[in-house]
């Protein structure tokens, strides 16, 4: 069957969408058209979102999920390549920011996704207390095959990842499946595809079954005994200001000029061999 690319959303529809059902807020990219990419007006929806899900008393727990067949796609790199040529751009969230809401929202964040993760779009499933995948997604750390370095989501990710492993796929921009990705810590769980509705009900059912006031602290709690970028928020901000800034040393050089136009003319870059 041939597969047609979903289409870009009206300029007026929301790209992301808020739902609460039981206690549980549901969280939607709704981009499919460009994959989920993290542009900055997607920013900006996905920060507001976030932060009326965690303003409201009656929501438990927040589910992070997206349509179409990407859960995210990382950076917007039509965006970017626009900003360094001078094109205006409309102020957002950056995305240390909407890590650490994640990160340090006072109610547990599941990421369920829908389909493939590639850079940014990993750091959010990183940055989520729980996150559940069917077994048919795939991941990638595409940042060093486009010229650029992955600086920010660094800091969720190895949080998360076991030092091998996060070496191994952040040196090679290689494909790894959800089964590599549960074994790595990026996961908690890949589910096969038939057993996703199962499994996130699992999860949610907890949740709803959790006092509040016990659920919020117990998060506070794993910050706590954590190590790394997750312990403490001075900490995290220390480490999102740096790899900010050797982010954005490395998107606004040469080999990250080459690396998007390769992208965009659907060709290898120049260094490949």
């Amino acid at each position: 069957m041939t597969q047609h690319p979903s289409p870009m959303p009206p300029d007026d529809a929301p790209l992301v969408r808020l739902s609460v059902d039981r206690a549980i807020a549901t969280v939607t990219l709704d981009s499919p058209g460009n994959r989920n990419a993290l542009s900055a007006r997607l920013r900006s929806e996905l920060s507001a979102a976030l932060a009326e899900a965690v303003a409201d008393d009656g929501v438990r727990g927040i589910v992070l999920t997206g349509t179409g067949p990407v859960f995210c796609a990382g950076a917007d790199l039509k965006e970017v390549a626009a900003a360094l040529q001078g094109a205006p751009t409309e102020p957002a969230p950056e995305l240390p920011e909407i890590f650490e809401q994640v990160m340090g929202a006072p109610k547990p964040v599941i990421a369920v996704l829908n389909g493939a993760a590639r850079a940014g779009g990993i750091g959010l499933v990183a940055a989520a207390d729980i996150a559940l995948a069917p077994k048919s997604a795939t991941f990638a750390f595409t940042e060093v095959r486009i010229g650029v370095v992955p600086a920010v989501i660094s800091v969720p990710v190895s949080a998360r990842m076991h030092s091998r492993q996060l070496s191994r796929y952040f040196l090679t921009g290689e494909l790894f499946d959800a089964s590599a990705a549960a074994k790595a810590g990026l996961l908690t769980q890949a589910v096969p595809d038939r057993d996703m509705a199962h499994a996130v009900d699992a999860v949610l059912q907890g949740l709803r079954g959790a006092a509040p006031r016990a659920l919020s602290r117990t998060k506070e709690l794993l910050g706590e005994l954590g190590s790394g970028a997750l312990a403490a928020p001075e900490r995290r901000k220390e480490a999102f200001t740096r790899m900010g800034e050797l982010s954005a040393e490395f998107f606004s050089g040469e080999d990250a000029a080459e690396g998007r136009a390769a992208f965009f003319e659907k060709r290898a870059p120049r260094w490949a061999r």
